[in-house]
């Protein structure tokens, strides 16, 4: 029962560290500015 419980406990942190890494490994300054539409495209 220890065992089960151990490694349902890792696998929520590996999940845990997943979701982690996605949210906050972004590009250094954040996200690129919103293109205006009224502006022509280069």
């Amino acid at each position: 029962m220890t065992l089960l419980l151990l490694e349902a406990l890792g696998a929520l942190l590996i999940f845990v560290f997943i979701v982690w890494w996605t949210m906050f490994s972004g590009r250094k300054n954040g996200e690129l500015p919103p293109e205006d539409e009224d502006e022509p495209k280069r």
